[in-house]
């Protein structure tokens, strides 16, 4: 067992000639990266989707597994030491909000990383008291975590990260699934935390200008998980400017450059009527009550809201996922197909070529070994011939840059991969409607443009689309419907 660090002291990073590669991979995630972060630097690490930056923070974290996860090159050292020894020098915050609550109250789950860790007893409370202050959640130690909205379940990961006292803090995509709100909660919690503890910083961000202003170092990984960039922030940013946007980086004050929303049409493919929206599935929760709305057919329609404001409950009741609190879902004709109107009536196989819908954690959608298998799983399902579905994957792994992983297991693709993926399994069976909940979280500039040019296109051929999201860049380009839930009232907007 490793030796759990003891004082909150700043830690030191180098990498020597490292590198990773996943098992089954040909090519390497990281190579021969040199790399040295003095104690108290703050470094934003950008690269596009792919480049190692999640890997890179995995095995700083010493959670990297053995030879069966994969071969490691050369050497990464916190303090002098390998990661796994040093148990508590370095805390983990993930991108997603839900999947990093473990217990049911907030004190316990604070408390739960530092009773790993053999913490005594007398210190953790007081510890978990402070690091909720430092993340500024004012609630009480037996607050209901489920009553958590995502800023504050993100914030919630921070204190829990906090309290054990880390020399090294490392952050992947903290702010990914957050509304504009949560981004600046958690960002603000953040640069309190550093300006008192000076803990050294490692924070994964596609979007530059979120961590730009707070961050003393940027380093650049490219395609082919090698440095391609490191330095003070404005100037990489200035200087490289070509190279990073090649790279696929959010460059601050450049936006893609894609086609515009568009007016929709007057047919509904899908109606909503008088229905409610709770949080999940408790009934309990109602958010929203009574709400009516019209799906237009062949056009995209984007849905926005704050965290906790019943969008993915209404994308779920929409896709026959989950039934209405009340009211009604009625499909069009042409999309029902001979089947009753009602969506969530309709069974697995007939809603594959009707409704596809991607989840927000991709990884709860994959059931191969392999990106081609698991892109086979719909069209098997739906019996289609084996030169259909050879076509059918083929095609999708070229349109969505995957093709070079189609024998790569699905949960060793970066995030920006594995949601590539699910939206692919969605298309492949070519359904009238699909429903993404924050298709372009782990997406760099490149695969961004990519994904927003290929669903257009799909519009355009006449598949009907609706996304949650809080990408506004992405509302600009396909919000031809906008439906708003973060006022009392749904708000619906069309484009001019």
């Amino acid at each position: 067992m490793g030796r759990v660090s003891e004082t909150t002291r700043p830690a030191r990073v180098e990498a020597r000639g490292w590198g990773w590669r996943h098992a089954g991979r040909k090519r390497t995630a990281l190579d021969r990266i040199d790399l040295v972060v003095s104690p108290g630097e703050r470094v934003l690490l950008l690269g596009p989707s792919g480049s190692g930056k999640s890997t890179l923070l995995h095995a700083l974290a010493g959670v990297h597994g053995g030879a069966e996860e994969g071969e490691e090159f050369g050497s990464l050292l916190i303090d002098g030491e390998w990661p796994g020894a040093v148990r508590g020098r370095a805390s983990l915050v993930l991108q997603d909000p839900d999947s990093q609550v473990i217990l049911a109250r907030v004190g316990d789950d604070v408390a739960f990383g530092c009773e790993n860790l053999g913490i005594p007893r007398d210190e953790i409370w007081p510890r978990a008291r402070r690091a909720l202050d430092e993340v500024g959640l004012d609630l009480p130690l037996d607050h209901s975590t489920s009553a958590l909205s995502g800023g504050q379940k993100q914030r919630l990961a921070l204190a829990g990260a906090l309290a054990m006292g880390p020399g090294l803090l490392l952050l992947d995509e903290p702010t990914a699934n957050l509304d504009p709100a949560g981004v600046h909660e958690v960002r603000q919690a953040v640069a309190r935390t550093l300006d008192r503890t000076g803990a050294t910083f490692v924070v994964v961000e596609h979007r530059v200008d979120v961590w730009i202003d707070l961050v003393t170092r940027v380093v650049v990984l490219g395609r082919d998980g090698r440095l391609i960039a490191d330095g003070e922030p404005q100037e990489v940013i200035s200087t490289q400017r070509d190279t990073l946007l090649a790279a696929g980086v959010w460059v601050p004050g450049v936006p893609p450059a894609v086609s515009a929303a568009r007016p929709v049409p007057a047919a509904s493919v899908v109606d909503l009527e008088g229905i409610g929206l709770a949080i999940g599935r408790r009934s309990d929760a109602v958010v929203r009550s009574d709400l009516s709305l019209a799906l237009p057919r062949a056009a995209s329609t984007v849905l926005t809201g704050p965290n906790g404001a019943g969008k993915s409950t209404l994308a779920l009741t929409m896709g026959g996922l989950l039934p209405p609190l009340g009211g009604r879902v009625r499909a069009s004709e042409a999309l029902a197909r001979g089947l009753k109107t009602d969506p969530i009536r309709w069974r697995s196989r007939e809603l594959l070529s009707r409704i596809g819908t991607v989840f927000q954690e991709p990884e709860h959608q994959f059931v191969a070994s392999t990106v081609h298998r698991e892109l086979e799983v719909a069209p098997r399902a739906l019996g289609l011939d084996a030169a259909t579905t050879a076509r059918r994957t083929r095609e999708v792994l070229e349109r969505l840059g995957l093709d070079r992983l189609a024998e790569a297991n699905p949960f060793t693709l970066s995030g920006g991969e594995q949601r590539r993926l699910t939206v692919g399994c969605a298309l492949v069976s070519q359904p009238g409607v699909v429903i993404l909940d924050e298709p372009t979280f782990g997406q760099d500039r490149l695969t961004w443009i990519e994904l927003v040019t290929l669903l257009r296109g799909l519009v355009d051929e006449g598949t009907t689309l609706l996304s949650v999201s809080h990408d506004a860049a992405y509302l600009d380009a396909l919000g031809d419907q906008h439906l708003d839930l973060g006022s009392d009232a749904l708000r619906m907007e069309a484009a001019a």
